[in-house]
């Protein structure tokens, strides 16, 4: 982000979504919005959105809602959206070949540039025309390539070399699908996706709605 705002960790968490379902109501045409309609939209209540935007100053008129057109600028220049963010998959299994065939194709500014696996040899092999690498080259072809985030969906024992690795090379942050709690220094972030927690906590509520 570009601003220096404080705000709470939940709230960033949702600035990606207010911005992808903004990008829909400009797609349809829609010129200004109300929270209550954005609420309806996004299944979230009016009160946590006007209290998420309130972070960042008077983004809309009372008796007037929210201009499409100026929250879509405001959340792009945020989340840096007007700049290409180039992605480097760490670990060719199933998921990441899924991740090479989709490739953010709905988004403009974000794309799997490189990967890695070690299946592949040093002098590299496209997948879905990304090209993919043996790990000893990891360090030369993330500069090569100009990679910043890198996505880890390794086996859980080779997790925590390859974010190592990444921290010796002053990467910032990982997105990790594995289920390792990465041990990593406090300038170093860490976004993990476990799929197991996250569909055992669905089946629970789906089990137990109603009761």
């Amino acid at each position: 982000m570009k601003e220096n705002y404080k705000i709470p960790q939940a709230t960033t968490k949702r600035l990606p979504l207010y911005y992808r379902f903004i990008q829909n109501f400009s797609e349809a045409g829609i010129e200004r919005i109300s929270s209550k309609e954005l609420s309806e939209a996004m299944q979230i209540d009016s009160a946590t959105i006007r209290r998420d935007f309130s972070h960042f100053g008077a983004l809309g008129r009372k008796g007037y809602g929210y201009d499409v057109q100026k929250l879509l600028v405001f959340f792009r220049d945020v989340l840096d959206d007007n700049e290409r963010m180039n992605v480097a998959v760490i670990g060719i299994g199933n998921l990441g070949h899924a991740l090479l065939k989709y490739n953010f194709q709905k988004n403009q500014n974000m794309k799997i540039v490189v990967a890695f696996d070690t299946n592949y040899p040093l002098d590299g092999k496209l997948v879905n025309g990304v090209p993919v690498f043996h790990p000893d080259v990891m360090e030369e072809k993330f500069e090569e390539f100009h990679a910043e985030l890198p996505i880890l969906t390794v086996p859980a024992r080779s997790a925590q070399m390859m974010t190592d690795r990444l921290v010796a090379m002053d990467v910032k942050g990982v997105l990790n699908f594995t289920p390792v709690r990465l041990q990593v220094p406090d300038t170093f972030r860490v976004h993990t996706i476990d799929l197991s927690i996250e569909l055992q906590t669905l089946s629970y509520f789906m089990r137990n709605v109603g009761k």
